[in-house]
């Protein structure tokens, strides 16, 4: 009954649609883009036909054209979906605990964080008990490039990608905001060998934050956590001391629940 109805399903496959998604998964790992004629090649399809299944796909966003090398590579929707499979694969309630167990320790708020578009999402939070804390940026958008979450996940980016993803002009929020795209990319060559990014006042006045990259059993980073905080209680000695250790420990414990292996 089983291999009956298996076969019968078999039996209802669009061949279209194969090949669309045939086309999606020609853009694995070492493949940022690709041309008409390799992926006819790759298919084994006629030019005619991968203009036309590029051409649908683009019109929904999944795909999208590199203007300057005509090539295409993946849109914004597939980024969408993958990041919906993350959510619902459990970043989130494997993150929880974590957060929770950050704010125990050293009683600061914790962030969980995705990038999208060129900018850090904030997805979760647990809060400070204390009094005076930083306001809750769950929901909200935030520069990549002055965030310490942000900084974490273009520290495993090439120069190109920085370059693709980062404005044009790096607006400044603060005094402290680095707007020089050659010392910004040095701070984040640091941030990949150091295993953490830290946001000195460069996005709120006042506020400082720590943040470590989140990785799954693929071993790409999908997230970033962090600890946020007033400048007048995050010094440089107890970031040092306290807040470093306890926010690297904490992305590399919510890594291996997400099946992460050095």
């Amino acid at each position: 009954m089983t291999a009956m109805a298996k076969k019968e399903k078999s039996e209802y496959i669009i061949q279209a649609v194969s090949h669309a998604l045939d086309l999606l998964e020609q853009f694995h790992d070492d493949v940022d883009e690709l041309g008409v004629t390799e992926l006819s090649k790759r298919l084994k399809l006629h030019k005619n036909n991968v203009f036309r299944l590029l051409a649908t796909l683009e019109s929904r966003g999944y795909i999208e054209q590199n203007k300057a090398t005509e090539n295409y590579r993946l849109g914004l929707k597939a980024l969408e979906l993958g990041q919906t499979f993350i959510k619902q694969m459990g970043l989130l309630r494997q993150a929880k605990p974590i957060l929770e167990k950050i704010v125990e320790e050293c009683n600061e708020t914790a962030y969980v964080a995705i990038f999208k578009e060129g900018y850090i999402v904030y997805l979760d939070v647990v809060e400070t008990t204390l009094t005076v804390r930083v306001v809750s940026r769950v929901g909200s958008r935030m520069p990549a490039y002055c965030t310490a979450a942000g900084k974490v996940h273009l520290a495993h980016m090439s120069d190109e990608e920085v370059d693709a993803v980062l404005p044009r002009e790096l607006k400044a929020h603060t005094p402290t905001t680095i707007t020089d795209r050659a010392a910004l990319k040095e701070q984040i060559r640091e941030v990949a060998e150091q295993g953490y990014a830290l946001d000195d006042e460069e996005l709120d006045p006042g506020v400082r934050c720590v943040a470590a990259p989140i990785r799954d059993y693929t071993r790409r980073i999908v997230g970033a956590i962090s600890i946020s905080g007033p400048s007048m209680r995050l010094s440089d000695e107890r970031v040092k001391t306290e807040i470093i250790p306890l926010i690297t420990q904490a992305g590399e414990e919510l890594s291996t629940r997400l099946g992460f292996h050095k």
